[in-house]
């Protein structure tokens, strides 16, 4: 549950929100983030998305995280797809290090975004949440926000509600009121793609939906078809991060929307120039 801190308490000064002065002031709305897709699948296997570890992710500047979880003998666990095709170990254990960094970073807001494909309980997460002391630093809003209604960096990181928390199915507010429904503020754009050019922003999630008064995210991870099946294309990551292949992607997103993107999914986020992409995005 987060914590609700005396008016004195609650307003700190800050050298700097998500590593810049110039976010203190911008709503969390108002923000673009880079991020890594598929966090938890860090290695050299087939599945795996990522070179380096969440908290390495996080020393590198992004504040996005993205992850599978699904259900395996009564455990949370972080599966690709399936439990047996990839199981990088439990919720908790992917969780610790993201606390541990909180912990040491007071000056940051990170953003967490889980799928929950096998309709677990939303109390079964908050169980974990609770138990590694991840709860501690939940923004938990009293309702629904509208996009003009989220706080500032500052005011999260002053009143020490420095993790959002998304679900993509199966959230619950009335049980658990950090753990937020995705697609009650984001729409997503396609994956799966092997197109390199990137050369859509449709709305692809949740279907029919408006993108009137949604966040949005972007989906720019690239696939290789081998014999119809999907795997990530590790070898084109330099050029997929690319400040030009972002920066494209983003335009053609703008352009359909009216504004620049809120949130942009990455698969190998080491590579590239992803964070001089989010800086320009930003206009910093």
């Amino acid at each position: 549950m987060a914590i609700n801190l005396p008016q004195e308490e609650s307003i700190r000064a800050t050298a700097a929100c998500n590593g810049n002065n110039a976010l203190c002031s911008r709503k969390y709305s108002n923000i673009t983030h880079v991020g890594a897709h598929d966090s938890a699948f860090v290695g050299v296997l087939l599945p795996d998305n990522q070179n380096v570890s969440p908290t390495e992710v996080l020393n590198l500047g992004v504040r996005f995280l993205q992850a599978q979880t699904h259900s395996r003998d009564g455990t949370i666990e972080m599966c690709h797809t399936s439990c047996l095709e990839l199981d990088a170990g439990s919720l908790a254990a992917y969780l610790a290090p993201i606390k541990a960094w909180l912990d040491s970073n007071p000056d940051e807001v990170v953003t967490l975004l889980l799928t929950n494909q096998d309709a677990i309980s939303v109390s079964d997460f908050a169980t974990v949440f609770a138990a590694v002391g991840l709860d501690r630093y939940a923004f938990s809003p009293a309702s629904k926000l509208a996009l003009d209604e989220w706080p500032t960096l500052q005011s999260m990181i002053s009143t020490r509600t420095r993790l959002v928390t998304f679900m993509d199915y199966h959230a619950d507010t009335s049980k658990v009121p950090y753990i937020l429904d995705e697609f009650a503020y984001f729409f997503e754009t396609p994956y799966d793609t092997t197109d390199s050019s990137f050369p859509e922003c449709t709305l692809d999630r949740p279907a029919g939906a408006s993108p009137d008064g949604r966040m949005y995210i972007v989906n720019h991870f690239l696939d290789i078809d081998i014999f119809g099946i999907l795997i990530p294309d590790r070898l084109s990551a330099p050029r997929t991060n690319s400040v030009s292949s972002i920066l494209a992607q983003s335009d053609l997103c703008y352009r359909a929307w009216g504004r620049v993107p809120n949130f942009i999914l990455l698969d190998w986020i080491d590579q590239g120039q992803p964070m001089a992409a989010q800086n320009d995005l930003n206009g910093l």
